[in-house]
């Protein structure tokens, strides 16, 4: 069969997710460690970094920085509950693809949380939104965010669906029993963060996001807020509102926790507010 250019992109997603993915309960074998199901450990990933700037505000804000200092509070929230968590980086430092997705699933997440702030030509554009994976984009919008997300990883990495048969296949790949844990953390997430913000959630969204492409445990890609609008701008580089910003997300992954070990049947790991 004929696989077009869209297809043997989203191969190399494939292959990545493949050669950085270990099996949990045999890994934990290997390393002569119990296996078990509860929830106690969380992946969280500060986009872009180092040469990779992200998005820049009209008055310079930095999304590489903000979300730096977003995912360190975050984490430090949720060490002090007991859980443990794994970051891709914890300073101003670029984090290829391949090294991020190998940290997390190496890390044998429960969850990954990938942390950026949003950027739109149009000025007026504000607010939170956040995605979980799909081959196609819930929205141009979702594709226009996925596309600016994917150039940190290469110029063929932003891949979405086409007609080639090869789709199908990976879409089987995606469409695992992570993608409604995935659903609803995104979920629980964005009601959260739609309390801070002073206009209309944006919402939950889905796109080719390759970041989350490769890591094997639900995941969602949270965007905190347009640093393109000045007004949040502003906000973004208020250390009160990027401690706000960590604490609903605390409260997120505490939900998404409690709602994991409940279906599991499994007591919660010791010092978590469950």
């Amino acid at each position: 069969m004929r696989v077009g250019r869209r297809g043997w992109q989203l191969v190399g997603i494939a292959l990545v997710l493949a050669a950085s993915a270990p099996a949990l309960a045999g890994e934990a074998a290997v390393r002569g460690e119990p296996y078990r199901d509860v929830f106690d450990t969380v992946v969280i990933d500060a986009g872009h970094g180092g040469e990779d700037q992200g998005a820049r505000g009209p008055h310079g804000l930095l999304e590489k920085d903000v979300v730096l200092d977003v995912a360190r509070n975050l984490a430090r929230r949720l060490s002090r509950s007991g859980l443990r968590v794994v970051m891709t980086r914890s300073k101003d430092v670029f984090v290829p693809l391949e090294e991020r997705t190998y940290i997390a699933n190496d890390a044998r997440g429960d969850l990954f949380i990938s942390i950026h702030a949003n950027a739109a030509r149009d000025d007026g554009a504000r607010g939170s939104e956040t995605y979980f994976m799909s081959l196609e984009a819930s929205d141009d919008h979702a594709r226009g965010v996925a596309l600016r997300e994917n150039e940190a990883f290469g110029p063929k990495k932003g891949a979405s669906a086409d007609a080639d048969p090869l789709v199908a296949i990976l879409g089987d790949l995606i469409e695992n029993e992570h993608l409604t844990e995935s659903s609803d953390f995104a979920r629980g997430a964005q009601l959260r963060l739609a309390t801070l913000d002073s206009g209309p959630s944006r919402g939950v969204k889905q796109a080719p996001f390759v970041v989350l492409a490769g890591v094997q445990m639900p995941a969602a890609l949270v965007e905190i807020g347009f640093v393109t609008h000045p007004g949040e701008e502003r906000e973004l580089r208020d250390v009160k509102r990027r401690e706000a910003i960590a604490k609903v997300l605390a409260e997120a992954v505490f939900e998404h926790a409690r709602r994991h070990d409940a279906q599991r049947g499994v007591a919660p790991a010791a010092g978590t507010p469950h």
